[in-house]
């Protein structure tokens, strides 16, 4: 079943993808929650027609996101935390803590465009994370937990 999504899925494409799904997900899930529609001939034209338009505004937002990454290299992360016996955390460090830290630096992005490693961080210690800025630009963050005195 052919759909073209209306939103990004995680693990299966970004808005405006024309993509290949099984029926049962894309008529009981993607098509009912409003993230795709079926991929008739006048979509796939109407499809075309807006990407095309898209293209040069396109460039400039990988540009901008270009230079978010590159300002991303530049920064060097300090996430201070509670620690108990051991070096571990008292709770954990996520995508949030680093969105927020991220937020405190001048970049804004949203903690589901952030991946962490195992999904979240119990010990001291220093970390990667990988920042999704575009589609096309990703930049990986390397942060360090410290502990909070």
């Amino acid at each position: 079943m052919e759909l073209i999504l209306k939103k990004d899925v995680e693990h299966l494409g970004f808005t405006d993808d024309l993509v290949s799904v099984k029926p049962g997900y894309g008529r009981n899930f993607l098509i009912p929650n409003g993230m795709a529609v079926m991929a008739t001939s006048s979509a796939k034209k109407m499809l075309a027609e807006t990407l095309k338009q898209r293209a040069h505004k396109e460039a400039a937002n990988v540009k901008a996101a270009q230079e978010q990454a590159d300002q991303l290299a530049a920064l060097e992360l300090k996430i201070a935390a509670k620690t108990g016996d051991g070096n571990k955390l008292f709770g954990s460090i996520t995508t949030a803590d680093v969105s927020d830290l991220l937020a405190k630096n001048g970049i804004e992005i949203e903690k589901k465009f952030i991946s962490v490693a195992g999904g979240s961080i119990k010990r001291l210690g220093q970390y990667d994370a990988d920042v999704r800025f575009h589609r096309d630009v990703t930049a990986k963050v390397t942060f360090t937990v410290v502990e909070d005195k």
